[in-house]
């Protein structure tokens, strides 16, 4: 706590001078109007030595607006701030945690013009991502319920991750024309062999248990004795990271995975997610399944059938894409790959190269008639340079991502 104390005193001292003025300045931020009521899209809970940010738009799955990005980075700074508080709870209102970014909003504005408001949406998220995985406090994210996208990104960079048997974490972005963002290439690339790269293709989910196994989750309890850990944490009055972890334990349980985890067949994933191309991918996945299919292997052959159709129902480009940021993000510090992320999102959102993100926002989530129409159409026509243009270096017009790496360095 003396570490964070001395850091806050400094960070008080450079303010008085004014050389962090421009990190708190919103004044070029989207027109907030757009959003009804967006100050209760994140609901704030005062407790006794700590603060509880609460996403609250249970009615499209507390899927993240641009108001309730900029809303968490402004509560979470001056909370890092406040002497008064010990440490920051964040959880969903309702049956998901967070499913992902509003993209059906973010359709809407792309087609209205206002490329500019999602860049600027972009920006946001990323750097309330970053202040996550550098968070001066504990915090403590009980990801009860669906988790999909950038709920992952606004939580697992964080100190303690809280799942429950309701939990779900799913990335589908490659369904939708897109790549996993929001800090994704870091925590999926560091996952136990090539699982982060068949999760990343495939969109296929994890349950609780399977997230403590594979260690994107700290602490497990079930969804009926969540009350018992809240009210345990809410009365508190250490923020010392040794005690709230003996309390997230209190209630817990020890889990093992089941018998049909996906973590029982790493072998296999490992086999086949292990190449250098997409292409290569597939390939392993038809020959593995030719071959258990004559060996009579149980159900592996459906499950490699399943992955296949699974990925060929995938944008062609966003396969190419994510399976390159994936392998990246395995070298790169946390700011990297979101600096390496925000290049490949405004590429998206550019259209400059394939128009596959409104497309598949417009198939699945929109229209709903699940036919996406991708540009480039198969993997054979997605040339070396289409992928190369998402990973380029901005140019003079457009910044980078400027992320406070000098005086926020990542504590994983």
């Amino acid at each position: 706590m003396q570490r964070v104390k001395a850091v806050l005193k400094a960070r008080h001292s450079f303010q008085r001078l004014g050389i962090l003025s421009h990190q708190r300045c919103f004044s070029a931020q989207p027109n907030y109007a757009l959003y009804d009521d967006f100050e209760d899209q994140v609901l704030v809970e005062g407790r006794a030595k700590s603060r509880a940010a609460i996403l609250n738009r249970p009615s499209a799955l507390n899927a993240l607006t641009a108001s309730m990005a900029a809303r968490l980075k402004r509560l979470y700074e001056s909370w890092e701030e406040n002497p008064d508080i010990g440490f920051v709870l964040m959880k969903g209102n309702g049956r998901a945690f967070c499913s992902g970014v509003d993209t059906v909003a973010l359709h809407r504005l792309l087609n209205e013009g206002k490329v500019y408001e999602c860049k600027r949406f972009f920006e946001t998220l990323y750097k309330f991502v970053y202040l996550q995985g550098t968070y001066l406090k504990p915090h403590v994210a009980i990801l009860d319920g669906i988790t999909m996208g950038c709920g992952g990104g606004i939580s697992l960079p964080g100190m303690f991750r809280l799942v429950t048997d309701k939990t779900v974490l799913s990335h589908p972005e490659t369904q939708l024309g897109f790549h996993p963002d929001a800090g994704a290439s870091f925590y999926l690339s560091r996952l136990p062999g090539y699982l982060g790269e068949y999760l990343a293709l495939t969109g296929d989910k994890l349950n609780g248990v399977e997230m403590i196994a594979c260690g994107l989750a700290t602490h497990y309890c079930l969804n009926a004795r969540l009350a018992w850990i809240e009210e345990r944490l809410g009365n508190l009055m250490n923020d010392d990271p040794a005690v709230i972890d003996s309390s997230l334990a209190q209630y817990g349980d020890l889990v093992y995975p089941d018998r049909s985890s996906i973590l029982r067949r790493i072998d296999t994933i490992d086999k086949c997610f292990s190449h250098d191309t997409v292409e290569e991918i597939i390939d392993s996945l038809l020959k593995t399944s030719i071959s258990q299919e004559n060996e009579a292997a149980g159900g592996y052959d459906d499950w490699c059938k399943t992955v296949l159709r699974k990925m060929k129902e995938a944008s062609p480009l966003s396969l190419k894409v994510t399976l390159r940021s994936i392998r990246e993000g395995r070298f790169q510090s946390l700011d990297q790959c979101l600096a390496r992320e925000y290049r490949i999102s405004l590429a998206w959102i550019s259209k400059s190269v394939s128009n596959d993100f409104t497309e598949g926002v417009r198939a699945r989530l929109v229209d709903k008639d699940f036919a996406p129409k991708w540009y480039p159409a198969s993997l054979e026509e997605v040339s070396k340079d289409m992928v190369e243009y998402y990973f380029t270096p901005l140019g003079e017009l457009e910044p980078e991502l400027v992320l406070p790496t000098s005086l926020r360095e990542p504590y994983i």
